[in-house]
């Protein structure tokens, strides 16, 4: 079983992990190429790690550790250059986005690494499904009791994620009529959800060697949680967004991250449990609606939209992005509240103007690759 001591790390570091589709470029279905990929990457120098996921048409980028949001971005597009170049000598693509479009669940292969195979033995057909691609958003901790509060404190936000990167509209050939569909297979894992309101890392390490106990949990990983401690890292984790079509869209919602945690640990309400009361509602709402979802303030008892909530958290949020320096990050999310829409906006436009999905996915794959 492994552990949960807290390793703390230097508050406000951020890195991000960014899982991407291979396509084959006769059909734009998904392609099991993530061996061979991982090999030709594996001579490359780029920045952070390049990974395996759960199936073998995946990949995981993971970033190093930074401070700056200039750097993460600049580090993302050289990893991102990385891979496509190896990619285009595979003639293989590589794209973002939530979900595939049209592939079929049933034909994908369980890349076996140990871990990879023990999830597919212990979910079944829900291993497969899971062919979904997801970024994740981690904030440095300067103590576990930080990530506590911050895990609490980041769950009011989670639409706003959502909302923001959502692009994954189209799954199993039709649209869901879903901004991110992705959330919903999430949904089918018996540990998804949220964190238990506890309010000390004392009461936490209580809970999980009591699930533990019970032979539910052996580590964190086994918590498929919203939003969770990362305590080998020292980080919490937020775990909602879909994978972004480009990398820079990833980088501006890790900056949010960022801000939005130097906000909060600045402000330090009182955590409550109340928030958990609307938190699948709203989650739901931006799942469905995206930006024009409605969010439920559990503190005021007032309905707003998200995109009007987050036009009123990015205006508050702007004094820590300029210490921060990423107010370039925060100014493209509030042109995609005022006007531009999110990554499921844009593809199901491609759709209207192409009628084929096939198309769409080559479309997504050239505006990852660049």
């Amino acid at each position: 079983m492994a552990g949960v001591d807290f390793k703390a790390s230097a508050a406000l570091t951020f890195g991000v992990e960014l899982e991407l589709m291979l396509l084959n470029t006769r059909d734009w279905n998904l392609a099991p190429d993530a061996d061979d990929l991982l090999r030709r990457t594996a001579e490359e120098k780029h920045g952070g790690e390049l990974k395996p996921e759960l199936t073998q048409s995946m990949v995981e980028i993971n970033s190093a550790v930074h401070t700056e949001y200039a750097a993460l971005l600049a580090e993302l597009r050289h990893t991102r250059d990385v891979i496509a170049r190896q990619a285009r000598q595979m003639n293989v693509a590589l794209a973002g986005g939530g979900t595939h479009p049209f592939q079929k669940w049933s034909e994908r292969r369980i890349y076996p690494t140990e871990r990879f195979l023990s999830v597919s033995q212990k979910y079944g057909f829900l291993a497969k499904q899971f062919t979904v691609f997801g970024q994740h958003i981690h904030i440095g901790c300067a103590s576990a009791d930080d990530a506590v509060y911050l895990n609490h404190a980041f769950s009011r936000y989670v639409p706003h994620f959502i909302a923001l990167a959502a692009s994954s509209p189209f799954y199993q050939g039709v649209d869901t009529a879903f901004d991110s569909s992705r959330l919903s297979v999430v949904n089918a894992f018996p540990l998804a959800g949220t964190m238990p309101f506890v309010e000390t890392w004392q009461a936490f390490e209580a809970y999980f060697e009591r699930m533990a106990s019970l032979g539910i949990v052996q580590s964190m990983k086994d918590f498929y949680w919203d939003v969770r401690p990362k305590p080998e890292y020292g980080t919490v984790e937020i775990r909602v967004c879909d994978t972004p079509l480009t990398v820079d869209r990833a980088a501006q919602l890790a900056a949010f991250a960022q801000a939005l945690a130097r906000m909060l640990w600045q402000e330090r309400r009182p955590l409550s449990p109340d928030v958990y009361l609307v938190h699948s509602y709203n989650r739901f709402q931006a799942c469905r609606h995206g930006l024009a979802g409605a969010l439920v303030d559990v503190a005021t008892g007032g309905t707003v939209t998200l995109a009007d909530d987050l036009r009123v958290t990015l205006d508050a949020l702007r004094a820590h992005a300029a210490a921060l320096g990423s107010v370039d990050a925060l100014d493209a999310l509030r042109n995609a509240v005022d006007g531009d829409g999110n990554d499921a906006a844009w593809l199901r436009a491609r759709f209207a103007q192409s009628g084929t999905l096939a198309d769409v996915v080559r479309q997504q794959a050239a505006r990852f690759m660049g």
